[in-house]
Parts: C-alpha cells; structure tokens; sequence
C-alpha cells in the first residue's frame, strides 16, 4: 500500500471529517504531511472544522497509525479504494462528487462490470415485484450487474431476483458495515457480503443517518450506466436517484402503473418529464450502450 493512499484511508476514517473536508485537506495538504503537527485549533482555523468535529479529529487522527487503520480493515476483510487508485471505478470518478473513499467487502472485481440500478419504494405492490421479475432476467442474461440500495422493498427485491437468477449484484449501503440497515434486511445482507459485494463510503462504525441515503444514491446512479425506477411516490427517495442520474448523464427508465395507484405516481412523473418508458428489457437494452466487459 503506497504511503499518500494509506494517509488518505487514515485521515477518512477518523471522526468528524466528511470525504468534502479531506477533499479541502488534501488541497492545501496534497502529501498530509502538515496534519499531524496541527492544533485543535488549527484544525478549526484553517479548516473551519467545529469545536466537536476538530475535538472528534484530533482525538482519532493521533490515537491511531495509517498502519493501524489498514491492520483493522484487514481483520474485517475490508478493503478501500481511494479516488486515486488506479482500481477506482472510472463511471463512479466522472461525478461531480465522488467518493474520496470506497468500503467493499465481497467480490470487488464486480465493479469492473456493467452495472445497471434497480431501485423504487418501500411499499411495492404485486405489479411492482412482478415487473422486476420480468424485467430484470434479460439484462442478467446480458451480464448486467444490478446495483441497488439495500433498502426494504423494491431494492431487496432487485438483489433477491438477481441472486435467483445467477447473475451478480451490488449493495451500496448509507451506512457503514457495522451497522447494516434496515435490519430485516440482515440476512440478505449477510448472504451479498459472501457471495456478491456490499461498498459504503461510510467508513465501518457510522451509523445510518438521514441525510448518508440521498448521498448514497449519487453512488448507485454514478456507477451505473443506467437507472431502472419501479414504483415510486410523489416524494421518495428513488426519484432522488433518477435526478442524481439524470445531473450524471445517466439513462433513467420507470414502470408505468395505473393512474390511481400512489407508488406509481413518481415514475408516471418521470415519463411525462422524459424518462424512458420501460414495459419489457428490450426497451431497456436497446437504449444501453454496447459494453463488453
């Protein structure tokens, strides 16, 4: 592990310091090597870090060596990438804001593929699971990795069809390792961490918060070539998704369901604002690019 990468890891996985602030701390600091002479003062001064936060910081950054860190993620066979490793997904690094770190446990050769998301509500109807049943097995077929959130509903969903389909799947938690969510979500959580691959730009002690799920949506949109929206509210999360997709230069494809069904009103939204009308895959695939990988 070079020295600059393991300095990166160090500095992102203390308290206090979200993947921005290291972003303006390598700025000023491209080699780290002015950090660990800073003050909690300092820390506040020339990087506007908050009583609590450069508290928190200091504390982590001098409790434990980049050595250290790299030990402890090895014990939980977890492995990071950082946005200079020549590994680091090159669709995910086109963002506006990509991750400074990536968390995977799993097979993380998986983020070489092609990936396509799934995503949608909480609250899926029969058409709603039905239309992943249909929709997704062809583009497994064409060794389309599906990508999706973890969450309940339409997101567990799209993972357990695609592990019954023998294809390959990725989760992208809000949260870090430590603390999966939802919890009835555990077991598949379990099963993807073994055989497929969960990542997080959370490092493994964060908790889930309320705002890390918009942000980790910019992560499912930003790896995939494409988004598939099935069922959605007015208001929810996977419409956050599809506007995330959508500012990334992404394709975004929604279900269409009946007028008076409320999950349906936020990809029947999508439809009248662009989004691609998906009723089968090949209304999918024939808008993908041709990629072989």
């Amino acid at each position: 592990m070079s020295q600059i990468r393991q300095k990166i890891i160090h500095l992102h996985f203390c308290r206090g310091v979200s993947s921005t602030k290291c972003i303006k701390i390598l700025e000023k600091d491209p080699q780290l090597e002015q950090l660990p002479t800073l003050s909690v003062h300092d820390l506040q001064h020339i990087y506007r870090f908050s009583p609590k936060q450069a508290a928190h910081f200091y504390e982590d950054y001098h409790r434990f060596a980049p050595e250290q860190v790299a030990e402890f993620l090895a014990k939980h066979q977890i492995e990071a990438i950082t946005l200079i490793d020549e590994d680091y997904p090159l669709l995910l690094k086109e963002i506006y804001d990509p991750p400074l770190v990536l968390y995977t446990i799993g097979k993380k050769e998986l983020l070489k593929k092609k990936m396509i998301a799934a995503v949608g509500t909480r609250q899926p109807t029969a058409l709603g699971k039905r239309s992943i049943a249909l929709l997704l097995p062809p583009l497994i077929e064409q060794n389309w990795t599906i990508i999706s959130g973890l969450a309940k509903g339409i997101d567990a969903i799209a993972h357990q069809a695609t592990i019954r389909a023998g294809g390959t799947t990725i989760a992208v938690l809000g949260s870090g390792f430590f603390h999966p969510y939802p919890k009835e979500n555990l077991s598949l959580y379990e099963y993807i961490k073994k055989e497929q691959l969960v990542i997080s730009e959370y490092p493994p002690y964060c908790p889930p918060t309320k705002w890390q799920f918009p942000a980790r949506n910019r992560i499912i949109s930003g790896l995939s070539y494409g988004v598939i929206v099935v069922e959605a509210k007015e208001k929810s999360g996977s419409l956050i998704t599809a506007d995330q997709a959508l500012e990334q230069g992404r394709e975004v494809f929604a279900v269409p369901g009946p007028i008076y069904e409320s999950q349906s009103l936020g990809t029947n939204y999508l439809i009248q604002q662009g989004a691609k009308l998906a009723l089968n895959a090949n209304d999918i695939l024939n808008e993908l690019p041709s990629v072989d990988i």
